[in-house]
């Protein structure tokens, strides 16, 4: 009896000792998810800037992140050394070349939402899922199962529609369109929070999705600023190794002096100037896609080079366009078929860190992104911004909430009016009293609030509540 007691009393505690250990397991794995975010793109992480931007941010302010998304391009270097941030690595799945365009992308969709939840599985529980929307399918399904599941809440940050994108390729009709919409729509109401990047989207998705949303203007990051002229003629330098268009025509007389198209280094006193006569630098970055028309810049290049010819007081021009993308072929294409004496293209892909040191040294940037819903802002032209660096736009409906016309920089509606621009803006070229010093000035005068400044004011506390 004695012993049949103590066997009992002994199970009792082995129990009680292993209820509490599992209680104090789920406790600390509780307190670690707390802390914890997952941040997820299912496209390019490196491609991705807005996020790279909120994972760095929800790092600052104490969390521990994990990054998640296909690793084909290297996100910025101040997001690859912080201890708080890990990358978790995606297979990116390529569209079959078999049967039915619905059961190719189908198929595609199965496979990224099972890659996607056993990568959540297989990771520590997140207080907060922050999910880039588009693309949202099957992302945002599989996040908010995640979250049902563990106990998270869901935060979905539109900075487009998905089907208007693909509505470029297939046409707004298209069943694969349609059914994409439905999805968008009722998923995105899943959600527990939602952030956009304009006041137009905002309404656009309250009064036809029944979605609230919160407007989080992007913001430049702190390293998109005016770039040191010793700076600059290391980085023309370095590009002068690839690319023709950033070296010196000649080489120095002087043996001192270290040369590029645009900048000279006196080895001698360590001084960088500009070269006298040197060329302006334009610069325009893609993503090459169908909501960017490009012809429209090179048509109004070749106008430029015509008003050159003909006598027109005006510099060479250096265009460097950056990006990747599946139009760059087609575009390239059409640039390598130009026969230009005046003007000089390259399409460099440049490292994270470059591109903002490109710039901060250029002269003028172009935009050329329409928006597919016209809901959605350029963030190249923040980055520009950032820079310091004045702006030609094409026109779209809501681009007023970032592009001031006459301001910070132009806004255009085809090439006939960009072409007239860059006359202006490069008419006595470098004019210190000209536009595009005017411009420089203004947006060096107003405050350039930064995006964690931003951030910490506008996300922490929907977070906090």
């Amino acid at each position: 009896m004695a012993a049949s007691c103590a066997a009992l009393l002994l199970t009792s505690v082995l129990l009680a000792l292993l209820l509490l250990l599992g209680l104090w397991k789920r406790w600390r794995r509780w307190r670690a998810a707390a802390r914890h975010v997952a941040v997820v793109v299912l496209g390019d992480l490196g491609r991705s800037p807005r996020m790279q931007y909120h994972a760095l941010s929800l790092a600052k302010c104490g969390f521990s992140v994990t990054f998640l998304g296909f690793y084909n391009s290297k996100p910025h270097d101040e997001l690859l050394q912080n201890d708080r941030i890990g990358i978790v690595g995606l297979t990116e799945l390529e569209m079959l070349a078999v049967g039915p365009p619905v059961l190719q992308y189908g198929i595609k969709v199965v496979v990224q939402a099972l890659q996607l939840l056993w990568a959540f599985v297989k990771m520590e529980p997140a207080v907060y899922v922050f999910l880039q929307n588009p693309p949202g399918l099957p992302g945002i399904a599989v996040c908010w199962l995640v979250c049902c599941l563990f106990g998270g809440k869901l935060v979905v940050d539109w900075h487009n529609y998905g089907y208007s994108i693909m509505g470029l390729v297939h046409g707004p009709r298209h069943p694969l369109v349609l059914l994409a919409k439905w999805c968008e729509k009722l998923c995105g109401r899943l959600s527990h929070l939602n952030l956009c990047v304009t006041y137009a989207m905002s309404e656009d998705l309250a009064q036809n999705w029944s979605i609230k949303a919160v407007t989080v203007y992007d913001k430049p990051a702190s390293f998109f600023r005016e770039t040191p002229l010793n700076l600059q003629h290391q980085l023309f330098v370095k590009l002068g190794c690839i690319y023709p268009a950033f070296r010196a025509c000649s080489e120095p007389l002087d043996p001192a002096m270290e040369l590029s198209a645009f900048t000279e280094w006196d080895a001698g006193s360590g001084l960088v100037t500009h070269r006298w006569g040197r060329p302006a630098l334009l610069v325009s970055s893609t993503s090459w896609t169908e909501d960017e028309d490009f012809s429209i810049l090179l048509e109004a290049l070749e106008k430029f080079e015509r008003l050159t010819v003909d006598g027109e007081n005006l510099p060479s021009l250096v265009c460097v366009i950056t990006g990747k993308g599946p139009l760059k072929e087609h575009y390239s294409n059409l640039i390598g078929q130009k026969r230009f004496q005046h003007v000089h293209i390259c399409t460099p892909w440049l490292e994270a860190e470059d591109y903002p040191l490109l710039l901060g040294s250029a002269d003028l940037g172009v935009c050329l992104h329409k928006s597919s819903s016209g809901l959605d802002l350029p963030m190249k032209v923040v980055d520009m911004f950032g820079c310091c660096l004045p702006v030609c736009a094409v026109n779209f409906r809501c681009l007023h909430e970032l592009v001031k016309h006459e301001e910070n920089g132009l806004v255009f509606e085809d090439s006939e009016e960009l072409a007239a621009q860059l006359k202006m803006l490069f008419s006595k070229f470098p004019d210190p009293a000209g536009k595009l010093n005017l411009f420089r000035k203004n947006l060096r005068e107003s405050r350039q609030v930064r995006w964690h400044e931003s951030w910490k004011r506008t996300v922490l506390p929907l977070l906090v509540d």
